[in-house]
């Protein structure tokens, strides 16, 4: 299947949320490529969003990036210590993100463990392999990404996602996105999409 093109991340930010389930998300390492199939997003829309980083039209240095070219990584850490990867989506000047939210990995399981736990895959508990990467500061862990990956270009050679059939919108739940319950109106948006595990 073919990286997913400037035009997928131009779409209506919705739109991009769904069509991303079931894509495969790569990071290219020195060791060669992890890889995961995204299962869980939630959508931020801009402006209008009270739980979006742009609402209102805020414009900082870490917010410069949702005001740019669709398909770019948008990395911020939260608490201190924990880094969340979105997915920069719309026309210039529209800023919005999608947070991948969960993935499942898919290779090399080895290092996705290291990445996460510190041990190989083989010594994780139950707990630990549901646990690995369904939560978005766990994804940005379990595929190493951090404030140095902030900006890259999803059409570049070392952070991509991978093209896959559409998933039948049967299969797709929604729900509310999680933790913003200083949104107001906006934390009652469902805009949560998720595939069962």
């Amino acid at each position: 299947m073919k990286k997913l093109t400037r035009d997928f991340y131009n779409q209506d930010t919705i739109l991009v949320a769904k069509q991303l389930l079931g894509k495969t998300l790569i990071h290219v390492i020195d060791e060669g490529e992890i890889r995961c199939k995204i299962t869980d997003v939630e959508a931020y829309t801009g402006v209008n969003d009270r739980a979006c980083h742009s609402f209102g039209g805020r414009r900082t240095n870490r917010t410069e990036i949702l005001w740019g070219e669709a398909g770019h990584a948008y990395i911020y850490l939260i608490y201190g210590m924990y880094y969340m990867l979105n997915i920069v989506a719309e026309n210039e000047g529209s800023p919005c993100a999608v947070l991948l939210r969960g993935v499942a990995p898919e290779s090399p399981l080895d290092i996705i463990s290291i990445n996460r736990y510190q041990k190989l895959y083989h010594q994780l508990t139950k707990r630990q392999i549901t646990d690995i990467a369904n939560g978005p500061g766990k994804v940005c862990k379990a595929l190493n990404l951090n404030k140095s990956h902030n900006g890259l270009d999803l059409l570049g050679g070392e952070l991509y996602i991978i093209d896959a059939p559409p998933i039948d919108e049967a299969f797709i739940h929604s729900g509310k996105r999680i933790n913003i319950d200083y949104a107001e109106e906006a934390k009652d948006y469902l805009y949560r999409f998720y595939l069962q595990q």
